[in-house]
């Protein structure tokens, strides 16, 4: 059995331990090199592909991005479907398909898998919001550089009392948004699963900053929207019909100035929580993902996602998985709630959180 592999959608850190997994369990397995195809499904289509074995694979493990590059959904794929995907593989004499990307690359795969063609897919998005899996590559990287953001901000916060306002990525799942506030003692958090009321973030930040309390922190989510208080921004759409994300943070960073009174500043980190090296926690992820995914197939279990979960290593059916949003769960909104508004959280008398 010849093994193809490709990496799909945004960049992110752990892809290259991925790939590099996938090349070397599949020479133990099936003592075969790996058909890499660069730009993900556009290098399927135009066959621009590149063979890989053990010694193509030296040094990547600790970089970031992936050495075989990606990119967004093809229009090919739109109007002529799996056919040109099918024909391509089968004159590299591809056999099996290892797919290394986040919800569109899923839904192709799902559509390859359909055809009949075995694909196994591996979860990678910095906003780990792919059902099947607890964890994606690139989030844990990626949740690091939003906290550390997090930790610095405090220290300039503090030392001109002010509110600082921090946008990360997470365009349907505030995964990013939650931890890296939870994780850095954020004020407030807002993420696109509950519409927030800019009124009540600012009276509670008022009230926080007469407790002698000189700085704010308040994470925003790209994607978080209002709850109808106020209007949000029309950014527009891009070609593919999704809202084009675009300032809010700085859109809530306007609101509390003006509610509040106190100077505000705001930051987005954008693109930076994609770069870099990855953490140890992604290296092992996507070493992890990438060698059970080959297994996978070798094995004869293909159309799945190859995830992980409490008790281990979860094979989900990609029918059940492609094109559903993994949310933060009630029980991490409900921390959030209570944990940004620590130490001196109280109820109004109309019920509603107080600091």
């Amino acid at each position: 059995m010849r093994i193809g592999v490709l990496t799909g959608g945004g960049d992110c850190a752990g892809l290259n331990a991925a790939l590099r997994a996938v090349v070397r369990m599949a020479g133990h397995l099936l003592d075969r090199s790996v058909v890499g195809y660069r730009r993900g499904w556009n290098g399927v289509l135009d066959g621009d592909a590149v063979t890989l074995d053990a010694e193509a694979m030296r040094g990547v493990l600790s970089r970031g991005g992936t050495m075989l590059g990606t990119s967004r959904s093809s229009r090919r794929l739109q109007t002529e479907g799996t056919a040109p995907l099918l024909a391509q593989l089968e004159r590299d004499g591809v056999e099996g398909l290892v797919t290394i990307g986040g919800d569109g690359t899923l839904i192709t795969a799902r559509r390859l898998s359909d055809a009949g063609f075995p694909v196994v897919a591996v979860p990678k998005t910095i906003d780990n919001d792919v059902c099947g899996t607890d964890s994606c590559i690139g989030f844990d990287t990626a949740l690091g550089v939003a906290t550390e953001a997090v930790d610095r901000l405090h220290t300039t916060a503090e030392s001109h009392n002010r509110i600082m306002v921090l946008e990360v990525m997470g365009r349907e799942a505030g995964h990013i948004a939650a931890g890296a506030g939870i994780a850095g003692g954020a004020a407030a958090v807002l993420v696109p699963e509950t519409p927030f009321d800019i009124d009540e973030i600012a009276e509670r930040l008022i009230a926080r900053h007469h407790r002698d309390r000189n700085a704010s922190i308040v994470v925003v989510a790209e994607g978080a929207v209002p709850d109808g208080s106020v209007e949000a921004p029309d950014t527009g759409t891009d070609e593919w019909g999704n809202r084009i994300l675009d300032g809010m943070g700085q859109f809530v960073g306007d609101l509390l100035a003006e509610r509040t009174g106190f100077e505000t500043r705001t930051t987005v980190l954008g693109y930076i929580q994609r770069g870099g090296p990855p953490s140890p926690a992604d290296r092992l992820l996507g070493s992890r993902l990438g060698a059970r995914a080959v297994e996978a197939l070798a094995g004869g279990r293909s159309g799945r996602l190859v995830g992980v979960c409490s008790t281990g290593i979860a094979y989900s059916p990609l029918a059940e998985v492609a094109g559903r949003t993994r949310y933060l769960s009630a029980d991490q909104l409900e921390l959030l709630d209570y944990i940004s508004t620590a130490p001196a959280l109280t109820r109004r008398s109309d019920g509603r959180r107080w600091f």
